[in-house]
C-alpha cells in the first residue's frame, strides 16, 4: 500500500525533521523577547515618577513619558537584523544562490561540518558506460532494452550507450534492486546472484539463464571544482565527509580525489538521516549538501542545508539554500556571506542597545523632548540601515 511504502517513509521523515527544525528562533527575536516590555515599562515608570514622585500635573509628566517612548522605539532593533538579511539574500540572489530560509543565514553561519552526497553533487550526475572491447554487444542490446522500463539514472545510461535498442514488455522493476523481465535480471550482483563481483565503481549485472553474467560499470565524472570547493570549505573551518548510497569504490575513488576524509557508502535515506542526527547528538552543527530524493530527509533534518541546481525538485524544496550556478562553486562564498550577515547583524543589535543605554536615562530625566527623541530614534535607523546595506556591497564583490 502507498502508506507502506518507501515515499511515506521519507514523507514522515521529511516532516519529523522539519518540526525539529522549526524550534529556531533567531537573535532578533530573541532580543525582541525581551525589549517591548522592558521600553512599555520605563515609559510607564517615567511617568509615574514624575507625576507622583515630583508632583508634576500629569500633562507635564507625559511629555518625558512620551519623549521616552520615541526614543525607545524599536525601528532599530526590529530592523537590524532584517534589514543584513535582505541586503545579504539580494547580493547572494545575483551570485545564484538562492535562499529559502528566514533563518538559513544565521543557522548556515553556524554550520561546523559538512555532509556531502556523491553523485549529482560532487559528480555531474550524468554516469556513462565504460568501455569494454570484451563485452558482447548482444548483452549491452538486452540490458538496454530492459532498461527502458526504468527512470535509474544508470539504466538511463545504458539507454543513451545503446539507443537502438527497443523496449521491452513485460519488465517488472524491484525497487532498489533491479528489473527482472523472465528469467533475466538486471540490477545489483546481489539482485542477479553474482558472486565476487567487483565494486569499484557502480555496476549493473545481467543475468540470463545459461549465460556468463555481464557487468556493465559506469563512471561519473567529478564537478570541475568539486575538490577547490572541499578545500575552500576546510579552509573555513569546516569538517567534511561523503555519504553516498553508492558502492563502496566509487564513493572511496570520489573521497580521495576530493580530499574528504571520512567516507559511507551503500547508506539509505533511513541511514542519511540517522547519520545527520547522531551528528547533532555529538553536538556538530551540520550542512548537508545533497540532490536527490534519497537525501530529502537528511537535508530537512541537517542544521542547515543546501542542493544544487540540478537536484531534484523535493531536495530543493527541502533545502535553505538552493545554488542555481553550475557546481558548487557558491557555497563556500555563500557561507563566507552569511558570517558576515551575523557580524552586521549583531553590531546593528549592539549599536541599538547602546544607543538606548545613553537615549533613555536622557529622556527620563527631561533633557530630550518628543521632537528631538523622533530626530533621534530615526538617526539611528539610518545608521542600521547603512550598515546593513555593507552586507550586500561585500558580498556582491
Amino acid at each position: 500500500a502507498a502508506k507502506d511504502g518507501s515515499l511515506a517513509a521519507l514523507g514522515l521523515l521529511i516532516e519529523k525533521a522539519e518540526q525539529g527544525r522549526g524550534r529556531f528562533v533567531s537573535i532578533a527575536d530573541r532580543a525582541a523577547r525581551w525589549y517591548v516590555p522592558i521600553i512599555h515599562a520605563v515609559a510607564a515608570a517615567t511617568f509615574l515618577g514624575w507625576w507622583l514622585g515630583m508632583g508634576l500635573a500629569w500633562q507635564a509628566a507625559l511629555v518625558p513619558a512620551v519623549a521616552a517612548l520615541i526614543v525607545t522605539c524599536p525601528c532599530g532593533l526590529a530592523i537590524a537584523v532584517p534589514a543584513v538579511q535582505v541586503a545579504t539574500v539580494g547580493a547572494l540572489f545575483r551570485r545564484s544562490v538562492l535562499v529559502a530560509s528566514a533563518t538559513a543565514l544565521e543557522r548556515l553561519a553556524s554550520a561546523d561540518h559538512v555532509v556531502l552526497d556523491k553523485t549529482g553533487t560532487l559528480t555531474m550526475g550524468h554516469p556513462t558506460l565504460v568501455e569494454d572491447a570484451a563485452r558482447d554487444h548482444a548483452a549491452l542490446r538486452l540490458a538496454a532494452s530492459m532498461a527502458h522500463g526504468s527512470r535509474h539514472p544508470l539504466a538511463q545510461a545504458l539507454v543513451r550507450a545503446c539507443p537502438d535498442a527497443p523496449a521491452l514488455e513485460g519488465v517488472v522493476e524491484v525497487p532498489g534492486q533491479g528489473l527482472r523481465h523472465g528469467e533475466v535480471l538486471l540490477g545489483s550482483a546481489v539482485f542477479c546472484g553474482v558472486r565476487d563481483a567487483e565494486d569499484s565503481g557502480m555496476t549493473l549485472c545481467l543475468s540470463s539463464p545459461g549465460q556468463v553474467p555481464a557487468l556493465f560499470r559506469f563512471a561519473d565524472a567529478l564537478r570541475p571544482d568539486a575538490a577547490r570547493v572541499v578545500a575552500e570549505l576546510q579552509a573555513l573551518g569546516l569538517t567534511t565527509e561523503l555519504l553516498s548510497g553508492d558502492g563502496a569504490g566509487a564513493v572511496e575513488e570520489a573521497a580521495i580525489a576530493t580530499g574528504i576524509g571520512p567516507w559511507q557508502a551503500r547508506a539509505t535515506p533511513a541511514d542519511k538521516a540517522a547519520r545527520i542526527e547522531a551528528l547533532r547528538q555529538q553536538g556538530a552543527r551540520p550542512l548537508m549538501v545533497g540532490d536527490g530524493i534519497n537525501d530529502a530527509a537528511a537535508l530537512a533534518l541537517a542544521h542547515v542545508s543546501a542542493s544544487p541546481a540540478t537536484g531534484t525538485d523535493i531536495a530543493q524544496a527541502t533545502s535553505d539554500l538552493v545554488l542555481r550556478g553550475d557546481g558548487l562553486s557558491a557555497l563556500p562564498a555563500a557561507i563566507r556571506a552569511a558570517r558576515r550577515a551575523q557580524r552586521l547583524a549583531k553590531q546593528n543589535i549592539a549599536f541599538s542597545l547602546a544607543y538606548n543605554i545613553i537615549a533613555v536615562p536622557m529622556a527620563v530625566l527631561g533633557f530630550v523632548t518628543p521632537l528631538i527623541a523622533a530626530v533621534v530614534m530615526a538617526s539611528s535607523s539610518i545608521i542600521v540601515i547603512l550598515n546593513a546595506l555593507r552586507a550586500g556591497k561585500e558580498t556582491s564583490q
